[in-house]
C-alpha cells in the first residue's frame, strides 16, 4: 500500500500535537514561518541544504 506523503506528514503533524500539546499561537507561528520561508529569497538554501 503506497501513501502519499502529505498524508503521513499530516498524520505526524496531528498525533505530535495531541501527544505534546503545544500551544495553538506556537503551531500557527510555525506553520506561517514554514510558508513564508519557503517563498523568501532563502528558498534555494533551504532546499541546498534539504537535499
Amino acid at each position: 500500500m503506497s501513501v502519499p506523503l502529505w498524508l503521513f506528514i499530516a498524520c505526524l503533524a496531528v498525533v505530535g500535537v495531541k501527544t505534546l500539546r503545544p500551544p495553538l499561537w506556537l503551531v500557527l507561528v510555525l506553520l506561517a514561518g514554514g510558508y513564508l520561508l519557503a517563498h523568501s529569497l532563502f528558498a534555494p538554501a533551504l532546499d541546498l541544504i534539504a537535499k
